[in-house]
């Protein structure tokens, strides 16, 4: 309005910023464009394109921690709004619970794992299981088995594997499957001094951080894609899973990638 009055009237700047109640170096300002803003919006259609399941967190806490930008939050966020690339959040149905308790949160690697089966199927109709285990302690995928059926031996078999390459574990968190109140698994615990918590039937939540790493391989791996066989499968679980420990940043452990906060620690 004020440059209108100058142009349309020919007042003096002063005159107009006084009418209209402004200083002068708000008149005189001028946008300047940052070059930097195309980068941010090229990396942010990057990463919600390889990475559909990915919010505005997620990319954020990759580009901070993973690259090492140093953009303002609110910056990046105002360009990924621009791009409309938010994603469709369903509302949340309030339901009033009693409070489960607090979770224990280990203080170094390997003193809890946590273990846990997911289902999902071939693209022929045959149903496939997953064998999900991670170290509650920076929240470290250690494995994804994946077969037709997984009894205990073949669980034994998979910890076995990890363990040989990561170290034994102090104790695992389990539910009440089947598979977990074996004689076979807990003779193998025994014998390996690995004490099996067991969680109260019914209460998942006293599992809560296996069962968050369940609801994020559901969400970005098997929903995401159709499997051909288990070899397919599996391959597609390894990358995953990769892609998991050392490139997605996890909010739960202060938006860094898993092997980051190993490497830290």
């Amino acid at each position: 309005m004020a440059r209108r009055g100058v142009a349309k009237h020919g007042i003096s700047i002063r005159l107009a910023c006084v009418v209209y109640g402004i200083s002068e170096t708000c008149y005189r300002y001028r946008a300047k464009l940052d070059g930097e803003n195309a980068l941010v919006a090229d990396w942010l259609l990057r990463l919600t394109q390889t990475h559909k399941r990915w919010g505005f967190g997620l990319c954020f806490f990759y580009l901070r921690n993973v690259k090492g930008y140093r953009w303002n939050h609110k910056r990046v966020y105002r360009i990924y709004r621009e791009l409309e690339l938010n994603l469709r959040i369903k509302p949340r149905r309030r339901i009033r619970r009693d409070y489960p308790g607090e979770l224990d949160v280990p203080r170094a690697p390997n003193q809890v794992w946590s273990m846990d089966f997911m289902s999902d199927g071939l693209r022929d109709g045959r149903t496939i299981r997953t064998f999900n285990v991670i170290d509650d302690y920076n929240r470290e995928g250690l494995g994804i088995e994946v077969d037709f059926s997984l009894p205990a031996p073949r669980v034994i078999r998979a910890l076995d594997q990890i363990i040989e390459w990561r170290g034994k574990p102090a104790a695992i968190r389990c539910d009440n499957g089947p598979e977990y109140i074996s004689q076979t698994l807990v003779a193998w615990a025994n014998e390996h001094r690995i004490t099996l918590i067991y969680i109260q039937p019914g209460k998942p939540t006293q599992n809560a951080y296996i069962e968050r790493f369940n609801r994020t391989v559901r969400h970005e791996w098997l929903d995401l894609h159709s499997f051909i066989s288990l070899d397919h499968a599996q391959a597609l679980a390894t990358q995953w899973l990769w892609q998991y420990n050392n490139e997605r940043p996890n909010t739960a452990i202060g938006g860094v990638p898993p092997r980051q906060l190993m490497m830290a620690a």
